[in-house]
């Protein structure tokens, strides 16, 4: 049986692609010892304050976001200051899916990260253990 910790990470004022690599890590499970990459023992996670997250640089203005819509012609961009305004969390999701492993394994480690843009979480009963990072 594996037990599965709940933590919590403020993300206020931190940088995205190192927070993102934190996160990872619990999603995974590296920091525990018993750890095994063909097994999923990693634990929950919840972001909180997603909209006050930071890029380093002139990535607020330069970095882009694609989709497509499936039809001709149809690839959407979007920039992340306007990824922020509207979907904070979505800016989140997206870093820490992208350094997931690319299987079914990942996909489990991916649906247990809880995003919100504000401080309010509804996982107050989970008791998480608030992490400090720099």
């Amino acid at each position: 049986m594996i037990k599965r910790n709940w933590y919590i990470f403020d993300v206020n004022g931190k940088i995205l692609g190192r927070i993102a690599s934190c996160i990872t890590r619990y999603l995974i499970g590296k920091h525990k010892s018993d750890y095994a990459p063909y097994l999923d023992i990693g634990d929950y996670v919840i972001v909180i304050n997603a909209s006050k997250i930071l890029v380093t640089g002139n990535k607020k203005i330069s970095k882009k976001y694609y989709r497509h819509t499936g039809y001709i012609g149809g690839i959407k961009e979007i920039t992340f200051r306007d990824l922020i305004d509207r979907y904070p969390e979505r800016v989140i999701k997206h870093a820490v899916k992208g350094m997931l492993p690319k299987n079914k394994l990942g996909k489990r480690m991916y649906l247990r990260m809880k995003v919100y843009s504000g401080s309010n979480h509804r996982h107050q009963v989970n008791k998480p253990k608030a992490i400090i990072t720099e």
